[in-house]
């Protein structure tokens, strides 16, 4: 398997292929088989409304959860491209946002949220398909946060209940606000 097919068979299953890089030891990657180590780890995400689109298509957002769905589609991908499925939803947590940043351009924001590039703060991760296989990847992304060239930091005020701050994120007061008339723009 090369990296171009990958991308393409993510792609074609409705998500985004979030970068790639070869694992070291100390990076966190369960074996894929005892005493077998990940030799490439390719992360998968959305980024963009296309994973919204082929999730509502194929299950009733009102019904379904995400991470029955994500594990569905990526089990049937690693099944059909020889890896092995990893997600960040399962137990014991694996260390997805330290694979974030040796895969891609992903930084703290102030927020405490990855920001990236290219997709801001809207963007995720629903696994990671590793392989036995050590396959060739492009050139690492290591483009600077794009907070560092932000002098006005709009994100810790754009919220209208300033749940965003240098603290982090209030999840409790963006909860209460979006569950309101008043808030049905922000949802």
């Amino acid at each position: 398997m090369d990296f171009e097919s990958t991308r393409a068979a993510v792609h074609h299953a409705g998500l985004t292929p979030r970068g790639a890089f070869h694992p070291d030891p100390d990076d966190g990657v369960p074996e894929i088989r005892p005493r077998a180590p990940a030799r490439t780890l390719v992360l998968v995400g959305n980024a963009g409304p296309e994973m919204w689109h082929r999730f509502s298509a194929d299950r009733d957002p009102q019904q379904d959860l995400l991470d029955d769905w994500s594990g569905d589609v990526l089990t049937e991908l690693a099944a059909a491209l020889g890896a092995v499925a990893l997600f960040p939803f399962t137990r014991p947590h694996l260390p997805f946002q330290r694979w974030a940043r040796r895969a891609e351009p992903c930084h703290p924001s102030p927020l405490g949220i990855f920001i990236h590039p290219d997709y801001g703060l809207w963007h995720g991760y629903r696994g990671a398909l590793a392989f036995a296989d050590a396959i060739a990847l492009p050139p690492p992304d290591r483009r600077p946060s794009p907070c560092e060239s932000c002098a006005d930091r709009p994100c810790l005020t754009a919220c209208p209940v300033s749940a965003f701050g240098p603290s982090g994120y209030d999840v409790p007061a963006c909860a209460r606000h979006i569950s309101t008339q008043a808030g049905a723009d922000c949802m």
